[in-house]
């Protein structure tokens, strides 16, 4: 499974936070990004892709906590492409 340690400090990195103060709630933020990608139907794996959509998940969840805005289309558009990618490989 994707490392945990991998996984918050490219969220940190992204986020620009330097403090380990935010650990936690940074990893709050990537557990429920990883199970909301997972409720649709993505199994996530340890590949550069999956680790860089987590992050960038995570990272809008943490932004749109105050802004209220929607999912960027960049990220539904990867969810997208690695679901169907994942189902076409099921298919075949």
């Amino acid at each position: 499974m994707l490392s945990s340690e991998l996984l918050l400090s490219g969220l940190k990195v992204n986020l620009g936070i330097t403090s380990p103060v935010y650990d936690e709630r940074l990893t709050a933020y990537l557990d429920s990004a990883k199970q909301m990608i997972e409720r649709e139907g993505i199994t996530l794996t340890d590949s550069a892709e999956d680790t860089t959509l987590v992050i960038q998940y995570a990272a809008w969840m943490w932004h749109e906590r105050d802004s209220g805005t929607g999912m960027p289309r960049m990220i539904r558009y990867a969810l997208n492409n690695r679901l169907f990618s994942e189902k076409m490989k099921d298919a075949t």
